[in-house]
């Protein structure tokens, strides 16, 4: 939802960072994902409600590139030995042919930058889609919680930034089938033995519960994270989640949470899995 720069500017600021705090201190803080699904999401993309047919490409799009094996082969490029794919974004022109696509880059290995290329999962599909129609790609980055309200006002075509799907967003625009299932998952300090013995989802939320207000947890502010934290009973259009007695701290992106974490900022982090792990792996390589 988010549902983990600039995600890798951000990282490796974070690396860079952690290893002069590191080196000037003598502290040698690591984080670890605790490798337990807190949730089951899954991702799609977001089509504003008056344009049934580019919905019905999209899904078609979907389900050829996961058919014919050039979803996983995508994927491969992030959690495999293939190498991401670097996607240019065209200058929006309304004079011109062109899919207009609201991102928050800020979610590796979904979306992100180096510089002024965007990569991740998300992107080479998007770039994808685009080339299917005949149509050049724009990229408009922007917050978080901006990115469904964009393509629900008509300012783009499609959101394409790891969307969970639910029932508040789905009022806002129309999703596509599902193309990635997705979860939230907790990261604490190297050091903390806290959850070392939990084997499932209720013995890590065992313990979560015992947390008082005194706790704090980051997480990326508008999130499903954020939810589990807070608790969304009350929200009819919330995904169910109880909340915590913890706080909650908010962050334009989990890079960002999990510097903190480190720092002693907040005692824990819940973001999404598999920004979770590429955070983690880029501050644990120089930490």
């Amino acid at each position: 939802m988010k549902k983990f720069t600039k995600v890798i500017a951000v990282v490796l600021v974070i690396a860079a960072i952690a290893a002069c705090f590191a080196a000037c201190s003598g502290n040698t803080a690591k984080v670890k994902v605790i490798n337990i699904n807190l949730s089951d999401e899954v991702y799609a993309l977001g089509v504003n409600k008056d344009d049934a047919e580019l919905l019905a490409s999209a899904n078609e799009f979907i389900a050829k590139i996961k058919a014919d094996g050039s979803f996983d082969k995508i994927c491969n490029n992030y959690f495999g030995d293939g190498e991401p794919v670097a996607v240019t974004s065209a200058s929006e022109d309304a004079s011109k042919d062109q899919l207009v696509v609201a991102t928050n880059a800020e979610f590796e290995p979904f979306e992100y930058k180096k510089g002024d290329q965007f990569y991740g999962i998300d992107m080479e599909v998007v770039k994808a889609f685009a080339d299917s129609l005949g149509k050049e790609l724009v990229i408009k980055d922007m917050n978080f919680d901006a990115v469904v309200t964009a393509v629900q006002q008509g300012k783009a075509d499609i959101a394409a930034a790891g969307l969970t799907v639910n029932p508040a967003r789905s009022a806002q625009v129309n999703f596509t089938e599902s193309y990635y299932s997705a979860s939230q998952q907790l990261i604490v300090k190297a050091s903390d033995t806290k959850f070392d013995e939990c084997k499932t989802k209720e013995d890590v939320d065992a313990i979560l519960n015992t947390l008082d207000a005194s706790v704090k947890i980051g997480g990326q502010t508008g999130t499903t994270g954020a939810a589990y934290v807070e608790g969304d009973l009350d929200n009819p259009d919330g995904f169910g989640f109880a909340g915590l007695s913890a706080e909650f701290k908010g962050y334009a992106n989990g890079s960002l949470a999990v510097l903190d974490l480190i720092n002693g900022g907040v005692d824990y982090v819940i973001i999404d899995a598999a920004p979770a792990a590429a955070i983690t792996k880029a501050i644990n390589a120089v930490a």
